[in-house]
């Protein structure tokens, strides 16, 4: 039965049949390459942030693929929409009786047409009526294909849009998670130490002065010891909360480790550090507790350019050194690095 339906087809109908085949051909093919470049334009930068400017002759060779098989899907659109026309003015045209030629105007009887012509006429109005009813058909069906398949690319690109927020939001978190203390908040020392180097790079191009401030807390192994570590972790809270209020938004404050703190004082000079830390001396000496003990702590300076080669790790040992000379000193004393070299602690003791 598939020979004789295909020998019943006429070659006008198996050309319309193979223009539109290669039409849906190309409109199919066309949203595979717009599902490629979402990929290549959103997946990749995610596992490769050079993956674009390698892959630059790709997308262009791809681009101009899509060029050229829309150019020819849209001439054969062309060409079908003519035929259309061009069928439907055949419709329109009205339907003239054809009479016999030579026949008598006088003769008796009804005239009849040539039986030739009729037939003719009539296989031709099937013929039309057939080819326009065959494309029609194809035409709705290649328009709900090709609005199925966008509104497939719509959705992808949604999803693909969503879980690349996700991934930036997770990603964003993960990172605030590995630079902050779970204790105090506050940030840690690696995050502390990516921040010293970029201000002592930025002090090399720029000759902008950088302090360092290093604290360790007078006496917190005894309210560990006595009180608890519950006890401790309140202690080490608190001084965060002091070093917050006290201190510049544009300012690195850390917790170095165990009961000492670093403060990354921008744009301040030594003197300027030297009042910063007399100030949070001050402050923690008259801070209420929750555990009622007194806590005090000692401070250690250094800074750029007064004390030490323009070096991240020269300028937290010389503020090291400072903090164990105001140990060595009595605690609750603020020491400068110049201090250390002069072999006399400086500060001034607490009330």
């Amino acid at each position: 039965m598939a020979r004789r339906a295909r020998a019943a087809e006429t070659p006008a109908a198996r050309r319309i049949k193979r223009k539109i085949l290669i039409a849906m051909s190309l409109t199919a093919f066309l949203p595979m390459l717009v599902v490629a470049y979402l990929v290549y334009a959103y997946a990749l930068p995610l596992l490769d942030p050079q993956a674009q400017e390698r892959n630059l002759p790709w997308m262009l060779v791809m681009l101009g693929g899509t060029g050229l098989l829309m150019a020819a899907g849209s001439f054969m659109l062309w060409d079908l929409a003519t035929s259309v026309v061009r069928h439907a003015h055949a419709l329109d045209a009205p339907r003239r009786p054809a009479t016999v030629p030579g026949a008598s105007r006088t003769a008796p009887g009804p005239t009849r047409p040539a039986p030739s012509l009729e037939t003719s006429a009539v296989q031709q109005y099937v013929q039309q009526s057939d080819e326009v009813d065959t494309l029609m058909h194809s035409f709705s069906r290649m328009l709900v294909t090709i609005e199925q398949q966008a509104s497939d690319v719509n959705e992808y690109a949604r999803r693909l849009d969503t879980a690349y927020k996700e991934l930036e939001s997770t990603s964003a978190q993960l990172k605030e998670f590995s630079f902050k203390d779970e204790v105090t908040g506050l940030y840690n020392r690696r995050f502390f130490s990516i921040r010293l180097e970029e201000e002592v790079s930025r002090y090399r191009r720029f000759n902008h002065p950088v302090s360092v401030v290093l604290l360790d807390l007078d006496g917190f192994k005894a309210v560990n010891d006595d009180l608890g570590h519950g006890a401790g972790d309140e202690t080490l809270r608190a001084m965060a909360e002091i070093l917050l209020k006290q201190s510049r938004g544009i300012n690195v404050i850390c917790r170095y480790g165990g009961d000492e703190f670093a403060v990354l004082l921008v744009e301040t000079s030594k003197s300027g550090a030297r009042l910063y830390a007399d100030r949070i001396r001050y402050v923690l000496s008259t801070w209420t507790f929750a555990h009622g003990r007194r806590v005090t702590a000692s401070f250690g300076i250094a800074s750029l350019p007064e004390d030490v080669a323009p070096a991240a790790e020269e300028l937290i040992r010389a503020a090291d050194e400072a903090l164990y000379a105001a140990k060595r000193a009595g605690k609750n004393r603020v020491s400068v690095h110049e201090d250390v070299a002069a072999g006399r602690p400086g500060g001034r003791a607490g009330a």
